[in-house]
């Protein structure tokens, strides 16, 4: 087996006495890929996701402020013209505490069986800008070792199913369901404001919370079980113990939208917070820092409703 790299391409030629097989490339997706990057997403992921899911997918991708220099889609393996290989990424400028840093969730990653032996050549292009964060909120259970040996470290052990309803809610404050007609305060900041603003367009629900004379964004991922059972993930709030202090509020907010339990990442029962913690669905990073509990900002969570 050769191997070599040209203009960020990873190329591959594997031929033997008795097999010859077809030259596989590893290079960015691009938007004209879209319908074969879709058609082997849809193979791959047949017994959970639909063609509709990942044309979806594709589109907010598609419309993503992907910060230059970065893929906007993810990365893919060729052979003969066509996708045999992909991993999805979803590269975003974070605005958190002041400081802007570019993570990267990484989501649905599939190699056609006959090319499994070049799966670690796609993990390698998908995983090459050292200087950023990756993160994974939603590996299945036979990918944790993987993952691990990879060089990912878990930032979150489990997650707390709370009722924010039992919590007391805070005198004064009301919350609103975020829209353009709002009188949006000045301590919103334009990143907080595009935002929620965006997390709208997927679906998700886009609250401010004004409490004190501030005015706090959350986001919520809502989904069903069983068909009628709604609940929701957590997907942004500026710190977990602002959630917590506004809970009751919020709780009151979302249980006449029906929506009486909240899911969020956690290492541990969290105090204040009516709640239990388990220590299943962790999730795991890998790079300089870690996503902060609490923003999963522009993740597969958000953007895909996974």
């Amino acid at each position: 087996m050769n191997e070599m790299v040209a203009d960020g391409q990873v190329i591959v030629d594997h031929q033997t006495a008795l097999i010859s097989v077809p030259k596989v490339i590893c290079r960015e997706i691009r938007t004209t890929d879209a319908d074969g990057v879709i058609s082997l997403l849809t193979r791959g992921f047949s017994d959970a996701r639909g063609r509709k899911f990942w044309v979806a997918a594709f589109s907010r991708l598609a419309s993503h402020p992907t910060p230059p220099g970065y893929p906007r889609y993810g990365y893919m393996l060729e052979a003969d013209g066509e996708p045999v290989g992909i991993i999805l990424l979803i590269f975003t400028a974070i605005e958190d505490s002041a400081e802007t840093r570019i993570l990267c969730s990484v989501s649905s990653w599939y190699v056609d069986p006959k090319y499994r032996a070049f799966a670690t050549l796609l993990i390698a292009c998908a995983l090459k800008h050292k200087h950023i964060t990756y993160y994974n909120v939603t590996p299945a259970p036979h990918t944790w070792k993987i993952l691990t040996a990879q060089g990912y470290r878990k930032f979150s052990s489990g997650r707390v199913v709370a009722t924010p309803l039992l919590s007391p809610p805070v005198r004064g404050a009301r919350t609103e369901e975020f829209s353009a007609g709002l009188d949006l305060a000045a301590d919103l900041s334009s990143f907080e404001i595009d935002m929620l603003r965006a997390h709208q367009s997927y679906e998700c629900l886009s609250v401010i919370c004004r409490a004190g004379g501030e005015t706090h964004p959350f986001v919520f991922s809502v989904r069903r079980r069983f068909g009628a059972i709604r609940f929701a993930f957590l997907v942004y709030c500026r710190s977990q113990e602002n959630f917590v202090r506004l809970a009751g509020t919020l709780g009151r907010f979302l249980a006449l939208r029906g929506i009486l339990l909240v899911i969020l990442d956690a290492n541990g029962p969290v105090p204040g917070l009516v709640g239990r913690y388990s220590n299943r669905n962790p999730k795991y990073c890998k790079g300089p820092s870690q996503p902060r509990l609490g923003n999963l900002a522009y993740s597969d969570r958000a953007m895909f409703g996974v």
